[in-house]
């Protein structure tokens, strides 16, 4: 069985990424995965939940882009959707600055958690760029090759779809643009909603209602980015 085959993934996107599975980075990264793991590492988020971004967002579903950089990297947290947190766990800074700017910008009163599953759901691709992480080692993965797997997802978004949009919130996700197509879609920037960065330009920035604009001028509906309030 290729690897191709043994990868649970979406049809859309296994599709897609057809081949991808056997490039030589590929082959590196399991294999160092492998040796994190048989080494006693603790890698987050749990293996079923690694493509889970994809998994919960089609790639025929996609309208608008997050990008995040590696998942959290504390217990409980990561499950594989950028800047979410599973149910139970408490909402990260970062996070919390999110939905500040939502209360600012739509008057979206924020939940007592930190599952965005609701925006997967709706065709928000929450993209980390890294999607593995070794406990409480923050960017561990970072050079692991995993860039070059999400860089193609990010390149294969940008060619196979139209009109989305991409919010690219900081430094990192901002490095990412060359792989989108300026031409076809709507490229949103702003610093990071870290409590770093957040007050240089996140809150203010009105990212969430100029998507839901742009995306009511190409007919589509607009996310709604109201979370429930019990994850």
């Amino acid at each position: 069985m290729s690897a191709d085959e043994r990868i649970k993934l979406e049809p859309g996107w296994k599709e897609a990424l057809r081949g991808e599975f056997e490039q030589p980075y590929m082959h590196e990264l399991r294999a160092f995965l492998q040796r994190e793991k048989a080494a006693g590492k603790v890698i987050f988020p749990p293996g079923p939940l690694i493509f889970n971004a994809l998994n919960s967002t089609p790639l025929d579903d996609v309208k608008v882009v997050i990008i995040g950089q590696d998942p959290y990297h504390g217990p409980g947290q990561a499950h594989g959707l950028c800047f979410s947190v599973q149910p139970g766990v408490a909402v990260p800074p970062s996070l919390q600055n999110i939905y500040k700017e939502l209360k600012r910008d739509l008057n979206i009163d924020p939940p007592a958690h930190g599952y965005l599953q609701h925006w997967a759901d709706q065709g928000v691709l929450l993209l980390n760029t890294s999607l593995t992480v070794e406990q409480a080692n923050a960017a561990s993965h970072a050079k692991a090759g995993w860039q070059h797997f999400t860089d193609r997802v990010i390149e294969l978004v940008s060619q196979q779809r139209e009109h989305l949009v991409f919010l690219l919130w900081g430094a990192h996700a901002q490095s990412k643009e060359r792989l989108i197509d300026p031409t076809k879609h709507l490229i949103l920037r702003s610093p990071h909603p870290s409590p770093l960065s957040a007050h240089r330009g996140f809150i203010g920035n009105g990212h969430f209602g100029r998507t839901n604009k742009f995306l009511a001028q190409q007919g589509l509906a607009p996310i709604d980015w109201r979370l429930p309030a019990q994850p």
